[in-house]
């Protein structure tokens, strides 16, 4: 298993969040949904516009298939026992019809909130970009002025050797890159 040592000092929820993909193929009790989605309420945004949208389908419900009928194939072996899948979308504008330039940035602050949350439950929280966006957008019957950003596969551990392969040998936590190959003082490439 890959050693996850911090650099430098951080909280370990940190070093524990992980993109695992083994999950048992039970649903997600509405409790445990609706207190992920508690913790992506809080996450800052410009001028509190909180403009990330979560639309949900719960396993063994008819929007479910529909939801899983949109992953790339390689994303379909290990989310068939996803507790529930999500296309998270952000409004690309304010109320008063001015662009929310941040809309992404914000959503993104949400999807960590949710994903930490996650981690603290002892939940597989995985985000990933492997799906139809054009086929998302009219899926979840998304307004005008939205834009889909990822889909998310929750649910609860399952074990690695009941993923198919190459999942299952994959399965473990990656390292990071270190702070200096993207931290720059001043300038672009300067460390």
């Amino acid at each position: 298993m890959t050693q996850r040592i911090a650099d430098h000092p951080i909280h370990e929820i940190f070093r524990r969040r992980w993109s695992p993909r083994s999950m048992s193929g039970e649903a997600l009790t509405h409790e445990e949904l609706f207190t992920l989605f508690e913790a992506a309420r809080w996450a800052p945004s410009s001028g509190n516009s909180q403009p990330w949208r979560f639309v949900y389908a719960l396993a063994g419900t008819p929007d479910f298939r529909r939801f899983f009928d949109l992953l790339a194939s390689g994303n379909q072996p290990w989310c068939a026992k996803a507790g529930a899948l999500v296309v998270v979308a952000s409004r690309q504008q304010r109320a008063d019809g001015m662009p929310l330039r941040t809309h992404s940035f914000d959503t993104g602050a949400a999807w960590v909130s949710l994903a930490l949350q996650g981690t603290i439950m002892g939940l597989v929280v995985h985000g990933m970009e492997g799906f139809d966006y054009a086929r998302a957008a009219e899926v979840i019957a998304l307004p005008a002025g939205h834009t889909v950003e990822a889909m998310i596969a929750m649910g609860k551990p399952g074990r690695r050797e009941h993923l198919p392969e190459p999942y299952g040998s994959r399965e473990e936590p990656s390292g990071r890159e270190p702070v200096t190959r993207w931290a720059f003082a001043g300038r672009f490439g300067t460390p």
